[in-house]
């Protein structure tokens, strides 16, 4: 695992997941490889009164409720759809979800404007077929027919993005759980077989791109995933992904609690200001969720490890939020520097601490960027 740049969830956590397999002994639908109570167990990590011998780490934050349902959703014959803004956690979460059920979570289409139904039927290995002709072993199956093969989990990335046409074509695959090769004379039909479902996200901002037809949304469950609003939730999910990122890039860098305070303030201000803004010129481009924090403290801390003193600042952090969230000149330049002059220099005069480095760090970001 340690020459992967990102392992997919079934490789990282695959200690945890032999070992919950291993002592379920609870029913499992079709051929998942937990239990529905393991695999929620897994997600949202292991509680005192679960009386288990070793402690399962939390890997997704958020309310259960949502994990149940997206189980429960699972075990039927219902397609998922985890809709939400960008940066909430659904892409995570089904990617979980993949690992634990059915031990792969890499059966994934990337929904985009160039997306065909070749990406979610099949293609063909050209020379092959110019060698043999058309058959079973030169076709191409694609994630979604490599899912409904094994009976496991596809998964559709960013649907609303993808075009009507392919859409439809995923339509067929949900209701009658087959897909026909008419270029086959024979064995032309692809069977799905017991525990195959498709977990699909979208996005609530790209609504209006490419919607989802009523035929489509009768085929899934929608789960909404919120903001995380709730500060202890939020700072909960900031700590546990700067853990993890410092023990991929094996780093050893001090993030001082205070400065985690300052960034989780900062966005609430933001999303507050966002919020009470009359216009979307007024508000940031930035979706200001928790994973665009996340990136504001990773380039804050890789830009401190290697060209700093390694050690976190106020400076460098406040540098690494102006140059992540400013996308459009000048509006967001406007709107930040209007935060640092009205919000961050009253409270560094009033509170210190980190804020009067902070502010002076995102006047000159700032300042550059102008």
């Amino acid at each position: 695992m340690s020459d992967l740049l990102r392992a997919p969830a079934e490789i990282k956590y695959a200690e945890e997941l032999d070992w919950l397999e291993s002592i379920d002994d609870n029913p499992k639908p079709f051929s998942w490889r937990l239990s529905p109570k393991m695999v929620r167990l897994f997600i949202l990590g292991s509680e005192r009164a679960d009386g288990l011998d070793r402690e399962i780490s939390q890997k997704w934050f958020g309310d259960r409720s949502f994990v149940e349902r997206s189980i429960v959703t699972l075990a039927s014959d219902r397609g998922l759809l985890l809709i939400g803004d960008p940066g909430t956690g659904k892409s995570w979460l089904a990617e979980l979800l993949s690992a634990a059920i059915c031990r792969n979570s890499t059966l994934v289409v990337q929904g985009t404007a160039g997306t065909t139904e070749d990406h979610i039927k099949y293609s063909w290995n050209v020379s092959m077929v110019i060698a043999k002709g058309q058959s079973r072993e030169s076709m191409i199956p694609s994630p979604i027919m490599t899912a409904m093969e094994g009976g496991g989990i596809g998964r559709f990335e960013e649907l609303t993005r993808s075009t009507s046409d392919v859409q439809d074509a995923l339509i067929s695959i949900l209701s009658e759980k087959y897909i026909s090769v008419p270029e086959l004379d024979s064995d032309n039909i692809v069977f799905a077989k017991p525990g195959f479902s498709v977990i699909a996200t979208a996005n609530s901002r790209d609504r209006g791109v490419n919607d989802l037809s009523s035929a489509l949304k009768r085929r899934f469950n929608f789960v909404r995933i919120p903001v995380v609003t709730n500060k202890n939730s939020e700072a909960e999910i900031v700590r546990f992904r700067t853990e993890e990122l410092l023990r991929r890039h094996r780093i050893e860098l001090d993030v001082p609690p205070t400065l985690l305070d300052v960034l989780l303030r900062s966005f609430a201000d933001l999303r507050a200001s966002a919020a009470a803004a009359g216009s979307d010129e007024e508000k940031l481009e930035s979706a200001l969720s928790t994973a665009e924090q996340i990136g504001v403290l990773e380039d804050a801390i890789l830009h401190s490890n290697f060209f700093g003193e390694r050690a976190l600042t106020a400076r460098t952090l406040a540098s690494s939020l102006v140059g992540s969230l400013a996308r459009r000149d000048p509006e967001d330049l406007a709107i930040l520097n209007k935060y640092l002059h009205g919000v961050v220099e009253p409270r560094s005069k009033d509170e210190g601490g980190s804020w009067p480095e902070f502010l002076e760090g995102g006047r000159d970001a700032v300042a550059t960027l102008s």
